[in-house]
C-alpha cells in the first residue's frame, strides 16, 4: 500500500516515498476467524476461568454457570443493534463513533475519553496478573523466582513489538494461543464429565432460583468482566475483509463462544466439587482450584501445562487490548480530536506511535507500583481494573441508547422496528447490570467503602471531563466536533 504523505495537503513539496508518513490502516488484513480470536483473547478465557471464576464460585455457588450464560444472553441482545449500526457507519473508532452519530460530536468526544481511559485501566491493570502468573509458572517449572514488576515490564515491551508488526501477525499468534488455552480447559471439562464428577452430574446450576439468588447477583460483575473486549470487533472494520459481514459474524461468534464455554467449564468444576459443596470447596482452594481440579481429573502434566498456558492467556489479552486501545486513539486522531501524530501508521499498517505512547504509560505504571511495593493483585489488578469494567459497561449502555436514536431516524431501514426494540431492551438491561455491579462493588474489590466510592466516581468524573473537553473543542475547533458526529471518511481532516 502506498503511504499518504503528511504534507500532501500543503504547499510543501511531497517527500520521497522513503520518508513519507502513512496514516492508513492496512485493509483486508484480517478475516472473521482473526477478529474473533482477537476479541476472545482480550477476554482471556483461561485467565478469567482459572484466575477469577473461583472467586465467583466461592461467593455465588452452584448458580454461577447460569450467570455466565445470562451475561452472554444480555450481551447478545446488545450485539443486535450494535452490529447493525456498525454495518452502516464506516469510520474507525468503535463506541465513540456510534455515540457521536446519535447524540452529537461533544457526546462522541466524551465517550472516546471514557473509552480510552477504561481500556487503559483494563489493560494496564492486568499486567499485575501477568507478573503474578508468570512468576508462579517459573517457580512451578524451574524453581526460579523473579520480581513480578520486572516480568511485567518485559511483557509491555514484547506486547508493543508484536502489536507494531501489524494486526495480521498479531491475529495469527492470537489464534494459536486462544486455541491452546481453550483446549486445556476443554480437556479438563470433558475429563470431569466422563468421570462423572464427584457425585454424578446435575443441572442445579440452571435452576432460576439458583441463578437469581443474591450471591450470584453479587458476582454478576465478575461474569460480565469475563466478556470485556468482545465489542472491539468494530474497531477492526478498516482492516477486515468484507467488514459488513466479518464484524457481525465475529461479534456473535465471540459472544456465543464465550457464553457457552464459560458456562460449560464452570458447570464441570461445580460437578467436580459436588453441587452441595461448591462454595466450601472453591473458598478453601481459592486460586488453586482449577489447577488442583485438572491435576485430579487429568494428571500432573495438565497442571503444568495450565501454568504455562495461563501466562500465554494473559499475554494474549494484553496484546488484544493494546491493539484495541491504539485503534481508539487512531480514530480520535483521524477525526482531528487528538494530535495527528497519533494517526501515523508504520509499514505494517499499525498505529505504532499510539502504541508506543500506550506502552510507555503502561510500563510507567508497572514500575511505579512495583517500586512502591504495592500488591500486584489487590492494588494493580483489582483496583485499577474495576473502574475500567464499569466504564465499558456504561459505554455499552450508551451505545445501546445511541442505537435507538440511530434507527428511529432511519425510517426506510430494514428491520427497523426489531432493531429499535432490541436496542431499547439492551439499554435497559445494561443499565440494570451497572446498578447491580455498583451495588455489589465490594465483592469485586474487597476494599472499604471509601475506596470503592472513589473507584466508582472515576467513571462519571472521566465522562464529565470528556464533556468539558468536548465543549472546549466545539468552541475552538467546531469542524472537529462536527466530524465526530458524522460518517464522512473522505472529509479532509482538520490540521
Amino acid at each position: 500500500m502506498s503511504a499518504l504523505p503528511a504534507s500532501s495537503t500543503s504547499s510543501v513539496p511531497e517527500p520521497s516515498s522513503s520518508t513519507s508518513v502513512s496514516t492508513t490502516l492496512r485493509p483486508d488484513s484480517i478475516g472473521t476467524v482473526g477478529v474473533t480470536a482477537t476479541v476472545i483473547s482480550a477476554a482471556a478465557p483461561l485467565t478469567v476461568m482459572a484466575g477469577v471464576a473461583p472467586i465467583a464460585l466461592a461467593i455465588g455457588g452452584v448458580g454461577v454457570p447460569g450467570a455466565y450464560l445470562l451475561a452472554g444472553a444480555v450481551l447478545a441482545v446488545f450485539a443486535i443493534g450494535f452490529t447493525a449500526m456498525a454495518a452502516q457507519i464506516r469510520r474507525t473508532g468503535g463506541f465513540f463513533v456510534y455515540i457521536g452519530h446519535a447524540f452529537g460530536g461533544t457526546a462522541g468526544f466524551a465517550a472516546a475519553v471514557l473509552a480510552i481511559v477504561s481500556y487503559n485501566l483494563l489493560q494496564i491493570g492486568v499486567y499485575g496478573l501477568f507478573g503474578i502468573q508468570t512468576r508462579a509458572a517459573l517457580d512451578d517449572l524451574f524453581g526460579v523466582t523473579a520480581p513480578w514488576w520486572v516480568i511485567s515490564a518485559i511483557a509491555v515491551v514484547v506486547v508493543f513489538i508484536l502489536g507494531a508488526l501489524g494486526i495480521d501477525v498479531g491475529a495469527k499468534v492470537l489464534v494459536v494461543l486462544i486455541t491452546l488455552e481453550s483446549a486445556i480447559l476443554a480437556i479438563m471439562g470433558i475429563a470431569i464429565v466422563v468421570q462423572g464428577g464427584a457425585e454424578g452430574l446435575g443441572a442445579a446450576s440452571f435452576d432460576p432460583s439458583n441463578v437469581f439468588q443474591s450471591g450470584v447477583l453479587a458476582v454478576l460483575g465478575i461474569c460480565f468482566a469475563a466478556f470485556m473486549g468482545f465489542e472491539s470487533t468494530a474497531l477492526y472494520r478498516a482492516e477486515a475483509r468484507d467488514p459488513a459481514r466479518t464484524i457481525p459474524r465475529a461479534t456473535y461468534a465471540a459472544v456465543g463462544f464465550m457464553a457457552l464455554f464459560y458456562c460449560f467449564i464452570t458447570w464441570t468444576v461445580v460437578q467436580a466439587l459436588g453441587e452441595a459443596g461448591v462454595q466450601g470447596g472453591a473458598g478453601k482452594q481459592g486460586a488453586a482450584l482449577f489447577f488442583a481440579t485438572i491435576h485430579q481429573y487429568v494428571g500432573a502434566w495438565a497442571e503444568h501445562a495450565m501454568y504455562v498456558l495461563i501466562v500465554t492467556s494473559v499475554y494474549a489479552s494484553q496484546l488484544a487490548f493494546h491493539n484495541a486501545i491504539n485503534r481508539y486513539v487512531f480514530g480520535m486522531a483521524e477525526s482531528g480530536a487528538l494530535p495527528r501524530v497519533f494517526a501515523r501508521t508504520n509499514r505494517a499498517g499499525s498505529p505504532a506511535f499510539a502504541g508506543a505512547v500506550q506502552s510507555l504509560l503502561a510500563i510507567t505504571v508497572v514500575l511505579v507500583f512495583g517500586l512502591a511495593g504495592l500488591d500486584p493483585f489487590q492494588d494493580l489488578v483489582i483496583k485499577v481494573n474495576t473502574p475500567g469494567v464499569i466504564g465499558v459497561i456504561l459505554l455499552q449502555a450508551l451505545v445501546a441508547a445511541a442505537a435507538v436514536a440511530f434507527f428511529l431516524r432511519r425510517r426506510g431501514m430494514p428491520r427497523r422496528v426489531f432493531l429499535t426494540s432490541s436496542s431499547v431492551v439492551a439499554a435497559g438491561l445494561m443499565a440494570w447490570v451497572i446498578y447491580v455491579v455498583v451495588k455489589h462493588i465490594e465483592v469485586l474489590t474487597g476494599a472499604p467503602k471509601a475506596i470503592n466510592d472513589v473507584l466508582v466516581a472515576i467513571v462519571p468524573a472521566t465522562l464529565l471531563l470528556g464533556v468539558v473537553g468536548g465543549l472546549v473543542l466545539r468552541r475552538v475547533r467546531p469542524e472537529t466536533i462536527a466530524l465526530l458526529a458524522r460518517d464522512d471518511a473522505g472529509t479532509e481532516l482538520p490540521e
